[in-house]
């Protein structure tokens, strides 16, 4: 069995400022899988998410220096991978697809019978939002953006952005509630 050497972000850190590529792989090995998630939350078509997941990466090994020490390293990286997931959603003029909530007719997703929704049922049902709304659900809810942020870095109002969030919300529940009776339907 091959003894693994366990290094902190700062080593790392170190070493990609050095543009060791021993170091940079091992940042990409530790980080890549979390960040290719946080990809996915944002974009649906999996080669693209890992087109943009590569990207990301490379904008951290090219901007390396711009790493102040403050914060996680992660979290850095984190930054990084949002920005660029937006801008693919910016180009792929995707991201402010409106859609009427009420002309939308939820699929059925299948998901794990269980006391409770597991995460990737959740997730599954999250990546049926229309790109707008789970632009905004994914910055408010699960990177803990406030609307003020998400209105700049969307170039829209604020109002936008929540009124997007409410929509959001209100297509996720109508998406559960959907899911939980063909699933109650289906155990009777």
């Amino acid at each position: 069995m091959k003894n693994q050497i366990h290094y902190t972000d700062q080593e790392l850190y170190l070493g990609c400022l050095e543009k060791n590529s021993s170091f940079q792989q091992l940042v990409y090995d530790q980080y890549s899988p979390k960040m290719y998630m946080l990809c996915l939350r944002y974009i649906k078509v999996t080669a693209a998410a890992e087109d943009v997941l590569i990207i990301g990466f490379m904008k951290v090994f090219e901007r390396i220096q711009q790493y102040k020490g403050t914060g996680s390293f992660g979290g850095w990286i984190r930054r990084i991978m949002v920005n660029e997931c937006l801008m693919y959603l910016e180009k792929e003029k995707n991201l402010y697809n409106e859609i009427g909530i009420d002309g939308i007719l939820p699929a059925p997703i299948e998901y794990q019978q269980s006391d409770s929704l597991a995460v990737e049922d959740l997730m599954k049902i999250i990546n049926t939002l229309p790109s707008g709304y789970k632009a905004v659900f994914n910055l408010f809810a699960i990177e803990g953006y406030s609307h003020q942020e998400i209105a700049q870095r969307l170039n829209i109002s604020e109002n936008t952005s929540k009124s997007q969030l409410s929509r959001a919300r209100t297509y996720l529940q109508k998406m559960l509630k959907s899911n939980i009776c063909l699933a109650v339907e289906a155990t009777v």
